[in-house]
């Protein structure tokens, strides 16, 4: 696809600047790269902050996050582009390509499908959305972002045990279901999910810092967590998060070749990347997918299920959740915008009808996916 042209905008660097600036100078973040596209070209980027507070190393375009729910679209373009291609198919029961995932809701094991992986449909969850003594935590089941060394073998079998938490497709919760989609995209296509997310996404689009390792270790981002001022990660952080169990994370696990890839949430990335791809997918798909698949990502894919993390208001196609109705829940994002983020303090939007598209990575968790920075920013560029 290339890298986007620059056409800066002033007027919204006017309104974004200031809003970096206090974020910055309140300790909230410790550094932050903030891109917007408009109608095809960049009106917007800046790296500011840090991305190591310790040795002073400043941030820079290029640098790489820890991607964490970044992952999800990415990995969900790629599975779609082996939809297209016939390889896989949505509506694929999963046992067809993990015969022994056979989690069981009240003694009963239902069928569970592809397409209910995918949008969160499938009666999974997330470890850190369950009582700390559920069978999610008390089992060990991974969110993809901690225990370094746990492979997808134990990783699906905790999981099957832990169970369903409701029957397929009778609500939406968010969950490890694009850990599993990952395990079955390899048993169907006898390649590691990283290569295939290579050969349909990354590479195509070029965005070469981008993968399930780092291409350049010096340019990755350290991690901290919410201060004032942002508190360094260890080896393993815990991170509260609203009023549920911490989130938990493990910020070396990518370096250990024994965890498995994890397709929720195991990518790094850079903003010029990630934009690239937001853009390939806004402006029809290609290279990746047709129009029409493209366009199905930006689509409501859940029917009237209430999406718990976004409120009112929002559906959740592929990849991400979409804007139902912004009155609910009072967004400034606008109907039909198409939006998610990432717990190691990432969030991002795009806008068909405006032809915007908005990336915020931080090395700051949670301010970056859902403080006052994220929406702040996001309400200001979507004025403009």
């Amino acid at each position: 696809m290339g890298k986007l042209a620059d056409r800066p905008d002033p007027a919204l660097a006017a309104r974004l600047d200031p809003l970096v600036d206090a974020a910055l100078a309140e300790q909230r973040i410790a550094g932050a790269v903030v891109l917007v596209a408009k109608d095809g070209a960049l009106a917007y980027a800046r790296a500011a902050g840090q991305s190591d507070r310790e040795t002073g190393q400043a941030m820079t375009p290029d640098t790489i996050f820890r991607a964490s729910s970044l992952t999800k679209p990415i990995v969900t373009a790629a599975f779609l582009s082996l939809v297209e291609d016939e390889v896989m198919g949505l509506d694929d029961p999963v046992i067809r390509w993990l015969p022994g995932f056979q989690p069981a809701f009240q003694g009963q094991v239902p069928t569970i499908t592809l397409r209910q992986l995918l949008t969160h449909t499938a009666g999974l969850s997330y470890g850190f959305m369950q009582p700390d003594d559920g069978p999610y935590l008390t089992l060990g089941v991974s969110d993809g972002m901690d225990q370094p060394g746990l492979g997808f073998p134990e990783e699906l079998a905790r999981i099957t045990e832990a169970g369903l938490v409701f029957p397929p497709g009778a609500a939406w919760l968010y969950s490890v279901g694009l850990d599993v989609l990952g395990a079955a995209i390899e048993a169907a296509t006898g390649k590691t999910l990283p290569q295939v997310v290579a050969e349909r996404v990354t590479e195509k689009v070029g965005m070469a810092d981008t993968g399930f390792g780092v291409s350049d270790r010096a340019r990755l981002a350290t991690a901290y967590a919410d201060g004032p001022p942002p508190v360094r990660m260890g080896q393993t952080h815990t991170v509260p998060f609203a009023e549920l169990s911490g989130i938990k994370f493990a910020p070396d696990r990518l370096f250990d070749p024994g965890s498995f890839p994890s397709g929720g949430a195991g990518m790094t990335c850079s903003a010029p990347d990630f934009i690239s791809f937001l853009e390939a997918i806004r402006t029809g798909g290609r290279p990746i997918v047709t129009q029409a698949t493209a366009s199905s990502m930006l689509t409501n894919q859940t029917g009237g299920h209430l999406i718990v993390t976004s409120g009112p208001g929002w559906g959740f196609g592929f990849g991400g959740a979409v804007m139902l109705d912004p009155v609910p829940s009072e967004s400034p994002l606008p109907a039909g915008a198409w939006m998610w983020g990432g717990v190691y303090g990432h969030s991002w939007f795009v806008d068909p009808a405006s032809q915007l598209s908005f990336v915020l990575m931080t090395n700051t968790s949670t301010e970056g996916m859902s403080g006052q920075l994220s929406r702040d920013l996001m309400a200001a560029t979507a004025v403009g």
